[in-house]
């Protein structure tokens, strides 16, 4: 029998566009600039926070700031992609990483991957939004809570009441942002990145929120 010959074009089978979605490398810029890439389906990944590495196929701890495409709900789809038959909904401006990607030849993902990446600062525009987003880093930051939950052994619950103090702030500066300058509430993940009543599942803990309001820590089942 004849050796199957390599692949040198996309089936279109949709693999790449269900298992993950592309970070934007900074000549996006114009793209979500320009709206064709709207906000509200961008979410930043801060320094810290853990993030699907493609080509190593594992999760790390980023050490850059990144901006991804949102994935559908439960899942690692990519919100563009609809998979019957397989086609992506924004094609003809899909991100560089996107366009570079070639599941039978990596070489040329890989020259765009380690290119600059677009971040939030570059969208911002408003000082204002500016500064609130500065704030929220420095009192939210991955460094901090992943320095409160290593103190929790010793500092017990001094150290569980700073965390929910955390979250707390977290939590309530996202709304109050998007009443009072009027951000789609779509589009807050992409200014202060994910919810971390969310993401600190990435250190073993889940959040419980109370009738009350109040905040509950937990051990993840």
């Amino acid at each position: 029998m004849p050796e199957p010959q390599p692949r040198r074009a996309c089936t279109r089978c949709g693999r790449c566009c269900a298992s993950s979605t592309p970070s934007l490398q900074l000549q996006d810029f114009r793209l979500v600039n320009n709206g064709m890439i709207p906000r509200s389906a961008l979410y930043t990944v801060r320094v810290g926070e853990l993030v699907w590495d493609n080509i190593n196929q594992r999760n790390i701890p980023t050490n850059q700031e990144l901006i991804k495409i949102k994935e559908k709900e439960q899942g690692t789809e990519c919100v563009f992609h609809i998979p019957y038959p397989s086609r992506c909904t924004i094609y003809p401006q899909r991100p560089a990483q996107c366009r570079a990607l070639k599941c039978w030849d990596t070489t040329e993902f890989e020259e765009v991957f380690i290119g600059p990446k677009l971040n939030r600062w570059e969208l911002i525009s408003d000082p204002l939004l500016h500064g609130l987003v500065r704030e929220h880093e420095r009192r939210c930051s991955y460094k901090q809570l992943s320095r409160l939950v290593k103190e929790i052994p010793e500092a017990g619950e001094k150290a569980v009441e700073e965390i929910i103090e955390v979250l707390r702030f977290d939590t309530g500066i996202r709304p109050f942002v998007a009443s009072k300058l009027g951000i789609l509430a779509e589009e807050i993940d992409l200014f202060f990145g994910r919810p971390l009543r969310t993401t600190i599942a990435m250190f073993g803990l889940q959040v419980i929120k109370e009738p009350d309001g109040s905040f509950f820590l937990t051990v993840r089942k």
